[in-house]
């Protein structure tokens, strides 16, 4: 496959996972592409993602220890996954509360892919809470990926946005049972990617002074004024060729440095959702490691 037709295959995969294209039309526009529906198959499965693809920290590595189930957040409550080692759970134990760090899904949901990525950042040391949206209706994320993406379309913004700012106030507030006279907040993180990513944006402006860092990969972003409201130190990962993304990502980045609260970097020549390593044909390993190497120097800078 050319790269011309790769790259034409990987835009319209964009229209359709992000901008409700009728899954009957993008298939044959892809066969088009790619010239027959048997080349048209094999071109999806090197640009979809595959979330039970093999994970760099396995479920069951004994390093870890993850479990899922509800967290309160104000008047309801959300299902997360969590995920730490027995180092912090120990620390946390004795009442010394490590930095908490919330991943944020794609709009496939919490899916086994985000849980690996929650447990990289669990290994890194942080106490991490891997938030499923759809679970705030009593629900969870479906196996199928077109019906996770209809359902996270579905979600009221400004619930779920809502919802967000509970998860990181409950995290950010001090364990009282644990240390009765020691009140001080926990620091609390967030990384987000794709839709995520967005999400990360949004509650940076919306959670105030519960969050102290953020950082959103490739992540639509709100409108540049509204970074005077942002109290977290943010960094904003773009792909250079993602154009979509960018039209409101680099202003973003400009708004947030003019105003002192974040900092963007652009890997030229990647695609959107190039960190995400279960996508053979969007997966750019070099930029995916630069990228995660700064998440990780931004969270020590800001949570430590």
């Amino acid at each position: 496959m050319t790269d011309p037709k790769l790259a034409a295959a990987i835009s319209l995969y964009d229209r359709f996972t992000h901008e409700g294209m009728d899954r009957r039309d993008f298939m044959t526009q892809l066969t088009r592409i790619a010239g027959g529906s048997a080349a048209a198959s094999m071109l999806l499965s090197g640009i979809a993602a595959n979330a039970q693809g093999l994970p760099r920290v396995a479920a069951d590595d004994p390093r870890i220890h993850a479990d899922t189930g509800p967290l309160h957040i104000g008047d309801g409550t959300i299902s997360c996954y969590r995920a730490r080692t027995a180092e912090t759970r120990e620390r946390a134990a004795r009442g010394l509360q490590p930095p908490i760090a919330v991943v944020i899904h794609e709009n496939r949901g919490l899916n086994e892919h985000i849980r690996d990525v929650a447990r990289r950042l669990a290994l890194a040391g942080y106490e991490t809470v891997a938030p499923d949206f759809l679970s705030l209706d009593g629900g969870e994320t479906p196996a199928d990926e077109d019906a996770a993406r209809t359902a996270i379309g579905a979600l009221d913004m400004s619930r779920t946005v809502e919802a967000g700012v509970g998860l990181i106030r409950t995290l950010h507030a001090p364990q009282r049972a644990i240390r009765p006279f020691d009140r001080r907040p926990n620091r609390v993180g967030i990384v987000g990617f794709c839709w995520g990513g967005a999400m990360v944006n949004r509650l940076a402006v919306a959670a105030g002074d519960a969050l102290d860092a953020g950082v959103s990969f490739y992540g639509p972003a709100p409108d540049p004024a509204e970074a005077a409201r942002v109290h977290a130190a943010m960094l904003v990962i773009l792909a250079g060729l993602d154009t979509r993304v960018n039209a409101t990502g680099e202003p973003w980045i400009a708004a947030l440095r003019a105003a002192g609260k974040g900092d963007g970097i652009t890997y030229p020549d990647v695609n959107h959702a190039f960190h995400n390593d279960t996508s053979e044909a969007r997966y750019n390993r070099e930029a995916a490691e630069a990228a995660w190497a700064a998440t990780l120097a931004h969270f020590e800078r800001h949570l430590r």
